[in-house]
């Protein structure tokens, strides 16, 4: 349908939106490198006014940012407050440390004064998913924004209203008209703007498919990319820690934001002595949660955003059933209206099985057992994806070699994987390259310049490069 509001409790269309057209958007394309050429002028300690201004307005609208997550993509109403908080939280992170962050950096050469200073690069596009429409974008607008940078929003189609109320909280907060905007457009027009010249990066949080064209594109063009492609993490357990506390926080790592997290736990790896522990753990917490309407403050699991996500996760479901995995709850759509699905656990999944090696989007939990930790790091690495993993041992041992040998960008031990200003968030293999977040995050998309000032007389070298 192109650009629109379709509410997934309904699976009513609420709101659509056109398109912007050629003229419109190159207006917006000169609107930002106009912005640009301003803003970077201004020092990091004027750009923190609107940044900190920024959280104020979002706590301040807060119920009405939530409401729209929760008609747009489904999120229960407890869990969309919680994001807007977090977005004020990035907000309030880079406003208190980003002068630190983009400070000059002294480097000793014998010459008078040298150092690195951080300067910002330009207008930086950003293509951002539908399932944390407020958090992913605000990860990349408010460090993106303390460097000096500007943004251009191209949010999923589905979220167009989220997409205008970010643009709207941030000129509230003081930015200048100009420095975030958000373009109404699709596909088709998004090569257009990365490929225009006052564009000078990109980043992409979505699907594979969509990072390569991104990375493919800008690559011809050699502007700088940071990309976030998905992740299928492993979540291990093994015989030496609280079996019972792993279960319960498991079902929360699977079934956040109904499934439909890059960093949800996916697949459980469990060694066999606590294997029925583990399993009966979860199977016994999962009962607990529950599904239905969004806006219920009891909700925990709401219905998928799309229609083709629920769709998805079904065949992947019906694939691995067909090819011998057992279903032990769940494994079928709930109600007649509405994208819900309701919270599955697959085990016996076998090698040739869709669920063995891909990422599921939806609440389906995929339960292994394995014999040692030799089998659990093997396992947890036969994917091409490498973002999050999350390992439960009281062990100082394993702890180093799962810390070591886990191929993924984050492990969180005898925690679930969650992203934090104040830790680097990014992956390996097919999840990407690239961090956001922290200190690392805003200097992805920086001139880290060399500065060498000399003595008068003293600056001619015989030396080459």
């Amino acid at each position: 349908m192109g650009i629109a509001t379709i509410n997934p409790t309904t699976g009513e269309t609420l709101r659509t939106f056109e398109e912007l057209d050629d003229m419109a958007l190159d207006r917006k394309l000169g609107k930002a490198a106009a912005a640009f050429s301003r803003w970077k002028r201004t020092s990091v300690s004027e750009r923190t006014q609107p940044l900190a201004k920024a959280v104020e307005v979002l706590l301040a609208e807060r119920e009405r940012l939530a409401r729209l997550m929760v008609e747009e993509m489904g999120k229960p109403i407890a869990a969309a407050r919680s994001e807007v908080e977090k977005c004020a939280w990035v907000c309030r992170y880079y406003a208190e440390n980003a002068e630190r962050f983009l400070a000059d950096t002294p480097v000793e050469t014998g010459d008078a004064r040298s150092f690195v200073r951080n300067l910002p690069l330009g207008p930086v596009f950003a293509v951002m998913p539908w399932n944390f429409p407020f958090w992913q974008v605000f990860r990349f607008a408010a460090p993106g924004l303390m460097a000096g940078n500007v943004g251009l929003l191209k949010h999923a189609s589905n979220v167009p209203q989220c997409a205008l109320a970010i643009e709207e909280v941030l000129l509230q907060a003081g930015f200048p008209e100009g420095a975030f905007q958000t373009l109404l457009i699709g596909h088709r027009k998004a090569s257009k703007v990365l490929g225009d010249p006052r564009v000078v990066a990109a980043t992409l949080t979505g699907s594979g498919p969509a990072g390569s064209s991104v990375a493919a594109l800008a690559g011809k063009l050699l502007k700088k990319t940071v990309l976030e492609l998905g992740g299928s993490d492993p979540f291990i357990v093994m015989p030496s820690t609280d079996v019972e506390a792993a279960a319960k926080v498991a079902v929360a790592a699977r079934n956040i934001n109904a499934g439909q997290s890059c960093i949800a736990a996916k697949r459980f790896i469990v060694h066999r002595t606590v294997y029925a522990r583990f399993l009966e753990g979860f199977l016994d917490e999962l009962s607990k949660m529950k599904v239905g309407d969004p806006m219920s403050e009891e909700t925990t699991i709401g219905p998928l955003a799309t229609q083709s996500i629920r769709d998805g996760v079904a065949q992947q479901v019906e694939d691995a059933v067909q090819k011998g995995a057992r279903v032990l709850t769940g494994g079928t759509g709930v109600g007649d209206r509405g994208w819900f699905y309701a919270p599955t656990v697959l085990t016996d999944i076998p090698k040739d099985a869709r669920a063995f090696s891909e990422e599921m989007f939806g609440p389906v939990a995929s339960i292994f057992r394995v014999e040692d930790c030799d089998e659990a790091i093997a396992l947890a690495n036969a994917t091409d994806l490498g973002l999050g993993s999350s390992v439960w041992t009281e062990d100082p041992f394993e702890q180093e070699r799962f810390v070591n040998e886990l191929e993924a960008g984050m492990t969180f031990v005898n925690a679930m994987v969650a992203s934090d200003p104040r830790l680097p968030f990014g992956g390996v293999k097919r999840s990407g390259y690239g961090r956001e977040l922290a200190r690392d995050g805003i200097l992805e998309f920086v001139n880290r310049k060399a500065i060498s000032i000399a003595s008068t007389g003293s600056g001619s070298r015989s030396d080459t490069e």
